[in-house]
């Protein structure tokens, strides 16, 4: 018995291996996972494998929008996590889509092309430290918004010129001037201060919700049949979308500003301009 007791105690006075569980390293690999996808871009670029390229930002895409889903799903959220996800976004949607258009047009003008694509990825560097810079400082009716176009859309709209190409096989889509115009507009929509739509803050409303199950179907089965084009026709409706938000933003900020203005000129001292954005009057439009 003494024996046994001792083992026991022997046992319990063993200090267990310390470190991480698989689960909080899961969306840190999704984000490595991200990061490689985008550089394999590159190297189908430089093989002239113009879809397969494409094809590995969007797979980064796709990745990047689960790897903070999974950090929150499993409560992994870290600091490490926050900065290796920018340091990806920076190289799958800046580095690689510049490297991409590039090779497949840009190489044509010369130091003039190169100089396009360092603005490309310097936009999209820009843009993600404002967004690092801004986390928790935006004021409560712009919960819903990204100021500027957001890393993975930015790249989708630079890359736009060659999913068009391969949808309608439009070679005038390939020509360097038009391609390095496009590109410089995708980059200043990136470090613009337009309010575009954050798609996964949205609430859809009971009564849409079959309305956008119907929609999701629909994009399915183009993505299966005619992918290109169904991928061209997104990007395209998403731009469409900036003058919306920016109308339903305006609207939004107005009423802030307007119940701000009421609040204080009733009794300035109590209110505080927090108090007036947090009023539970303010409400998203429908």
């Amino acid at each position: 018995m003494l024996k046994r007791k001792s083992r026991r105690k022997s046992r319990r006075g063993v200090p267990r291996f310390k470190g991480l569980s698989i689960s909080k390293l899961i969306p840190n690999m999704i984000t490595v996972g991200a990061t490689c996808a985008g550089l394999t871009g590159v190297r189908f670029a430089i093989d002239e494998k113009w879809e397969f390229a494409v094809v590995a930002i969007i797979v980064a895409g796709v990745l990047d929008a689960l790897d903070g889903r999974m950090a929150r799903l499993l409560n992994s959220a870290s600091d490490f996590g926050a900065e290796l996800d920018s340091l990806s976004d920076f190289v799958s949607f800046g580095v690689s889509p510049a490297l991409i258009l590039y090779f497949w047009s840009l190489s044509s003008l010369g130091g003039i092309g190169w100089a396009v694509c360092l603005f490309l990825a310097i936009c999209c560097g820009l843009r993600l430290a404002r967004f690092n810079t801004n986390i928790g400082r935006l004021p409560p009716y712009a919960y819903n918004y990204f100021t500027g176009v957001p890393a993975p859309a930015g790249a989708g709209l630079a890359l736009l010129p060659l999913m068009a190409t391969f949808a309608f096989g439009l070679d005038i889509l390939r020509e360097p001037v038009f391609v390095a115009v496009w590109t410089v507009i995708a980059a200043l929509l990136m470090v613009s201060r337009l309010p575009t739509f954050s798609f996964k803050k949205i609430k859809i409303p009971t009564a849409a919700i079959l309305p956008v199950l119907v929609v999701a179907g629909l994009l399915v089965a183009g993505l299966a049949g005619a992918p290109w084009r169904t991928l061209t026709l997104v990007v395209l409706v998403y731009i469409v979308s900036f003058g919306y938000s920016a109308w339903t933003f305006r609207r939004l900020k107005a009423e802030a500003e307007r119940m701000h203005d009421e609040r204080d000129s009733d009794d300035p001292a109590e209110v505080s301009p927090d108090e007036a954005l947090d009023k539970p009057r303010l409400r998203p439009v429908e």
